[in-house]
């Protein structure tokens, strides 16, 4: 299906108050554009993939942006998905709603290592109630933007109420009760949620006790004698409660949220701030409070793994956040975790090599495609264990995203260049023979770049270059 490329943003921006204007609300009719080279993908169960990889060496505008190609086709990047293309509304209503992005192996199995994860976004309009449910998966949520609060109904049915505000990431358990309510008067609430289905691979239901709008209450499925009996309440007063209107997303008086944001027991903030982790399941835990683990002028990076938050152990996964200077770079850089990024704000584009085994050539070896994409706010692109890939700004907005890293135990970032790359960790004559020249010439190359991690772009460096030359 012909799709257009869309321009690529990825910068992550330092202080909270200025991360997210509305990040998820654009739906026109934009799609990703991948052309160049004609090239197949063969996954592990030989299904054979064919689609165009744009190789854009040279082909960059000013800005991070790729130049049309003419006449070449256009066909949909199996790695990249657009908010107003991919994703499908579960809930919504005039206060809210909840979006689902397709399961990730929809459009090809190159993505099949994340056939059970899926990915969903809350927005929420000032003072508003999110209904309670249970859900067949567990999950992790952040809060992107707002201001929220969260209750669960734990075992023994015990009431725990967390408030939650940007850079909070909490866990709720399968089949646990839980409902939420965004506390801000003006700002609406977007949280991010990456999801484990424990029924079915890469599919997962919510369960509404309550019903609403047009969808009924579980209980409704049950036969009326068995719920009157179980209730000890007649059919009538029954099917009023069963029966409201206001949608599973409604508003609320301010004194109504103000009592939903709290308990008789008290009601839990951000805790487990570094170096001190929060070991309770019940306790969110504030990645910028934390501070970034990488930081320069071009970029600053945060990150909270198991060590920070024990519940993130049980799920393998790592989140992580990225904030991109404009005109800036980060990596190239690989890892074992799987990378399901999700553009929060800025605009830009992606760089990735994958491997390609030609099905008519006799070689075993792999050629390397680039594969790339412009960035915006709402894409989602995912980056595959091992696979290096690189991030660029554009030239007019700080790239900011999130990063939801998965099968991420004893997960290692391996940088490709700047300061502590691997190639120069290498013994000078690994370096010489590899490279087929003197290792000290490989040494000096891969030395040239004093940051870490983060960079100036292509475009930065050119102008600088530029610049030099006309003094």
């Amino acid at each position: 299906m012909v799709r257009k490329q869309l321009e690529i943003s990825l910068l992550v921006s330092l202080t909270c108050l200025l991360l997210f204007p509305s990040i998820f609300t654009v739906r026109a009719n934009a799609a990703t554009r991948t052309s160049t080279s004609s090239t197949t993908l063969q996954t592990s169960d030989q299904q054979v993939l064919d689609y165009k990889i744009q190789d854009q060496r040279g082909d960059q505008e000013e800005g991070g942006g790729h130049k049309d190609l003419g006449d070449e086709e256009e066909e949909i990047n199996p790695y990249v998905f657009e908010y107003d293309r991919d994703f499908v509304s579960r809930v919504k209503t005039e206060h809210g709603r909840v979006d689902v992005l397709q399961q990730f192996t929809k459009n090809s199995n190159l993505l099949s290592a994340l056939a059970n994860y899926r990915v969903e976004i809350l927005e929420a309009n000032p003072l508003t109630f999110i209904t309670p449910a249970h859900i067949d998966a567990d999950f992790v949520l952040f809060v992107v933007k707002g201001r929220g609060a969260i209750t669960v109904i734990h075992e023994e049915i015990k009431r725990e109420t967390s408030n939650l505000e940007c850079g909070d990431i909490f866990r709720v358990h399968a089949d646990t009760t839980f409902y939420m309510v965004n506390r801000d008067e003006y700002e609406k609430l977007y949280v991010a949620k990456i999801l484990f289905p424990v029924n079915l691979p890469g599919n997962y239901e919510a369960f509404y006790g309550a019903g609403g709008g047009d969808s009924e209450s579980f209980f409704e499925a049950f036969s009326w004698d068995l719920v009157e009996a179980a209730l000890n309440t007649e059919r009538g007063r029954l099917e009023k409660i069963f029966k409201q209107q206001q949608g599973k997303i409604m508003n609320a008086t301010k004194q109504q949220i103000e009592a939903l944001s709290q308990d008789e027991e008290g009601v839990r903030g951000s805790n487990g701030a570094w170096p001190f982790p929060s070991n309770v399941s019940g306790s969110p835990f504030n990645l910028f409070k934390k501070g970034a683990i990488k930081s320069n002028d071009y970029g600053d990076l945060y990150e909270a793994d198991p060590r920070d938050f024990k519940p993130l152990e049980y799920l393998n996964l790592i989140v992580s956040f990225a904030s991109i200077t404009q005109g800036s770079m980060a990596g190239p850089f690989h890892s074992k975790a799987a990378k399901i990024f999700i553009v929060v704000e800025g605009e830009g584009y992606f760089e990735m090599t994958c491997p390609h085994h030609s099905s008519s050539s006799g070689s075993s070896s792999p050629t390397y495609q680039n594969i790339s994409s412009h960035l915006r706010r709402g894409t989602i692109f995912i980056a595959p264990a091992s696979y290096p890939v690189a991030i660029v700004a554009s030239n007019n907005s700080t790239l900011k995203l999130l990063c939801f890293e998965v099968n991420a135990q004893a997960n290692i970032r391996y940088t490709l260049a700047g300061k502590g790359n691997v190639i120069d960790a290498m013994h000078i004559e690994a370096k010489e023979l590899a490279f087929g020249v003197a290792g000290i010439e490989v040494e000096q190359i891969f030395r040239n770049q004093m940051d870490c991690f983060f960079f100036p772009g292509p475009s930065t460096r050119q102008q600088r270059q530029g610049s030099r030359a006309d003094t």
